[in-house]
């Protein structure tokens, strides 16, 4: 696809807001963030200034991406809305921001993150199989962090917890490269 017909991508990336994490997670945030600036893709994203999601945010922004923050009102309370949001979206809370998520993502990222990462990876995956949206969530798979999560879903599948593959929710990559030709696939849907 030509750069003057490519679609315009609004890209929710899930990740960590903690600072205590390894530098390879930062500097995975910070390579997801500039290729979303480069492509003029708009990032959707938590809005918190801790941890991946200011770095990704940063670096989205500082590449040229348009920044929405979907903030709840706990994290605005405590002051840790990010300075780089040219959108802000406030809510009530994490079910709230969510389907603000939902609602305005075409496709969905997640960067290792805690239990609000997982919460978010799989409403939007639950969500898919009861055909609320045909959106999918992309597990960007830094030094294997996702690999226990995978093994929990395949296990789940081959228990027949599942009635289908979680890969019809669920894709996973393990490079910027990969996650460009995911990207590519939604921009042809």
């Amino acid at each position: 696809m030509a750069a003057d017909q490519q679609k315009s991508l609004s890209v929710c990336v899930f990740c960590s807001a903690n600072d205590r994490i390894a530098p390879e997670y930062f500097e995975a945030a910070r390579t997801v963030g500039a290729y979303l600036g480069k492509h003029r893709y708009t990032l959707v994203y938590g809005g918190c200034l801790l941890g991946l999601m200011e770095c990704v945010a940063q670096a989205a922004h500082e590449s040229g991406s348009r920044v929405i923050g979907v903030v709840p009102s706990k994290v605005e309370e405590n002051g840790h809305t990010s300075r780089y949001i040219d959108e802000l979206i406030r809510c009530g809370n994490l079910t709230d921001r969510k389907q603000i998520m939902m609602d305005r993502s075409d496709v969905f990222v997640a960067l290792p993150g805690g239990l609000g990462t997982l919460d978010e990876i799989f409403t939007v995956a639950a969500s898919q199989t009861l055909d609320y949206h045909s959106k999918k969530v992309i597990l960007f798979n830094v030094g294997g962090f996702w690999d226990p999560c995978i093994r929990m879903l395949d296990e789940m599948h081959t228990n027949h917890m599942m009635r289908k593959p979680w890969s019809n929710q669920i894709a996973v990559v393990d490079s910027i490269e990969d996650l460009e030709q995911m990207f590519f696939v939604v921009c042809e849907d």
